[in-house]
């Protein structure tokens, strides 16, 4: 995406990008679709935009300051984005529900509907505070496990 807006920005088609970076222009398609770059093509980009290759490489940054993380922060991190689902997921429960009680009040079908969502928000929640765990990081690791036939 990032080299589409560059590109408009000077003006140029793909085939001139394509030419200047020394890529065929179906590898700058693929690029502004979404597809991943090979490191030679970031730098050739980079090269040409002057800017600087991590603008082109920010998924690899990513993943080397997760994998960089410990066991104790991943969880914590894991946590907090159960926390903020349960929330969100709350948060929208909470809008639907108002709605369609004002809208449908007095249908006991929409107390069914609704009751059920609610049971689904609790399990959520509990899930999410871990009170229970069904699937967490200990699981994931342990089936990755039982897959590779040894310990990671």
């Amino acid at each position: 995406m990032i080299v589409r807006k560059l590109r408009l920005q000077r003006g140029w088609s793909q085939s001139q990008l394509a030419e200047m970076a020394g890529v065929t222009s179906r590898t700058i398609q693929r690029i502004e679709q979404g597809q991943k770059s090979s490191l030679e093509t970031s730098k050739a980009l980079a090269s040409v935009f002057e800017v600087d290759l991590s603008i082109f490489q920010p998924e690899e940054e990513t993943m080397i300051k997760e994998s960089n993380l410990k066991d104790d922060e991943l969880e914590a991190m894991l946590y907090a984005k159960r926390i903020k689902e349960f929330y969100e997921f709350l948060i929208g429960y909470l809008s639907c529900a108002a709605v369609f009680l004002m809208a449908f009040h007095g249908h006991p079908l929409i107390y069914i509907v609704l009751g059920f969502v609610g049971v689904g928000l609790i399990i959520q929640g509990l899930i999410a505070f871990e009170v229970i765990g069904f699937f967490g990081p200990n699981w994931e690791k342990k089936l990755i496990e039982k897959k590779l036939g040894r310990k990671l």
